[in-house]
């Protein structure tokens, strides 16, 4: 205690901070039996990688969170390799390895091709630095492009490390990762684990701690917040917690968030929510009090989380995850925005705008107010856009209209979307029946379902009430509308703006024009093949009618 005091007072600090020597720990080499990882747990292909790197004669251990989940008994989804080669060095070992990153520079050693393949990610030992001593910056990674291109270590004016490439022994790289149980190296081929700051034993605890400082340790890399709720989030289910002292900044931390480029924050973002542990997530940033203030996006879903449809959306998500199913941002994000853009379109429908052209109205709202920036990446915006054009056509199921559906791109993404408004009762239960039915049926049995598709409307359309217009001063008509009354007044809505047609369903029921006469009904008489659009137009073509 006294030795802290004294070294507080020289302006020395503690471990991870910055202003003087840090303890780098004692190495610690625990056996295999001991940690008693399963070898049968290891991916052959990060084995390959180490044995290769050895061959050579570097050092080179599986390292992070890998280790971490093999000590639990886990089978890592990612194997990170580190070594004390450097990535020239990495890259001349293997036929397809790429250096890639500027912040830090790591290698991608490729395995297999196309679906199949993988990547290990190998980094270098690193040094552990003062970030007192490193070059500053006054900008960020944006503006200070041109500086920051010739320097190895540097800090912007917040501390936060714009730049960390200076190689250095393991005890050092220990020291600069972030929490103890993502510390531990791992090698395969003798099976010891290097442990420098009792991660085994936090591991044991099941304590989440950060190494050094943790209010310096968030400085230096604010993306280290979003980390620790993320770990928090996936370790919960197992008993772990966050360490106090870990915990206390990070509320206070929050602010540092501002200055991290906003596209790092939508990876890191998705990260929370499509890892398998968003439900989880939610739960862990309400108990530390961050509910608000990390990124906007995430703010909707926490805010909507407990929203029957988005809850549905959250908890499919982490399902496919666990069964190792692939899950698309765009699916996700609709999901959390779909409030929104069902508002801005049944307000549009309330003021007589047709269907789509009113959906498309409510969407390009709905981008400019809530995704700003984000909408520029093409294909994310594009996906998010066709789920939720996709909905009203789902409610046409004659003519064209199934076919060319079924054979969209984005079918499955947007049935998916439908198939989740009918679990939580907003569209009906038999609509998504049908087209779970048609996308695997065969052409036959397509007809069939049309026939039937057909026949309900026909049902629905006579139950509906005809109404006549009588033309404007004729006898005996002392209630005849008023020439700001005279348009034909649709039926009543059913819940939300679910079915395409309703929008034109007053011609479909026999409006009659204003000489008197019955409107006739010629649409009917169309063959299938007509309807090229497929009723993606929208408005007046898009009838029950049809």
């Amino acid at each position: 205690m006294i030795k802290t005091f004294i070294d507080k007072l020289l302006g020395k600090s503690t471990p991870g901070t910055s202003g003087g020597k840090p303890h780098f720990g004692k190495r610690e080499e625990v056996p295999a039996s001991v940690h008693g990882i399963n070898p049968e747990l290891v991916d052959r292909r990060a084995a390959e990688v180490v044995a290769t790197l050895k061959q050579a004669g570097f050092e080179a251990y599986i390292v992070g969170g890998a280790v971490r989940d093999l000590l639990l008994g886990l089978r890592p989804k990612d194997f990170d390799v580190a070594t004390n080669a450097t990535p020239e060095q990495v890259k001349g070992l293997f036929r397809r390895a790429f250096i890639i990153g500027k912040r830090f520079r790591i290698v991608h050693v490729v395995h297999g091709r196309g679906r199949e393949h993988e990547v290990i990610e190998v980094s270098t030992f690193r040094a552990y630095l003062d970030n007192a001593a490193a070059g500053q910056v006054a900008g960020n990674e944006k503006t200070s492009k041109a500086q920051l291109s010739g320097m190895q270590h540097a800090v912007d004016a917040s501390g936060r490390v714009l730049r960390d490439n200076v190689w250095g022994p393991q005890d050092e790289d220990a020291t600069r990762r972030d929490f103890t149980v993502n510390a531990m190296y791992y090698d395969p081929v003798s099976q010891i684990v290097v442990d420098y700051h009792k991660g085994l034993q936090d591991a044991k605890k099941k304590t989440l701690r950060m190494i050094g400082d943790p209010a310096t340790r968030y400085r230096e890399d604010p993306v280290r917040i979003i980390r620790a709720v993320r770990f928090a989030a996936k370790l919960s289910p197992l008993g772990f917690s966050i360490d106090a002292k870990t915990a206390a900044p990070l509320v206070q931390s929050q602010a540092l968030l501002a200055e991290v480029p906003q596209s790092r924050m939508f990876d890191e973002m998705l990260k929370l929510l499509q890892t398998g542990h968003a439900v989880a997530t939610i739960e862990q940033l309400r108990k530390l009090g961050m509910a608000t203030g990390i990124y906007p996006l995430l703010d909707v879903a926490v805010e909507r989380a407990d929203s029957a449809f988005v809850k549905a959306a959250l908890v499919d998500t982490d399902r496919r995850v666990q069964e190792n199913k692939p899950v698309a941002p765009s699916f996700l994000l609709a999901c959390v925005l779909w409030e929104d853009v069902r508002k801005g379109w049944e307000d549009r429908l309330a003021r007589r705008e047709h269907t789509l052209p009113a959906l498309q109205d409510a969407i390009d709202e709905v981008f400019e107010r809530r995704i700003g920036d984000v909408s520029g990446r093409g294909k994310l915006a594009a996906d998010m856009r066709e789920i939720w054009v996709m909905q009203p056509r789902f409610e046409k199921r004659v003519g064209s209209t199934p076919f060319g559906m079924v054979m969209q791109p984005r079918f499955r993404a947007g049935f998916d979307f439908m198939r989740l408004r009918a679990d939580v009762g907003e569209v009906e239960e038999a609509l998504a029946e049908w087209w779970q039915d048609f996308q695997s049926a065969d052409d036959e049995r397509r007809e069939d379902l049309m026939d039937q598709a057909r026949e309900e409307q026909k049902a629905r359309q006579k139950a509906q009430p005809v109404v006549k217009r009588v033309a404007r001063g004729a006898a005996g008509t002392p209630s005849a509308p008023s020439s700001a009354t005279s348009a034909p007044q649709k039926p009543p809505r059913a819940a939300g703006p679910a079915v395409q047609g309703e929008a034109d369903a007053g011609d479909a029921a026999g409006f009659a024009p204003e000489g008197g006469a019955p409107k006739k009904r010629r649409r009917r008489r169309r063959k299938p093949g007509a309807d090229a659009g497929g009723g993606e137009g929208g408005g007046p073509a898009a009838t029950a009618g049809e």
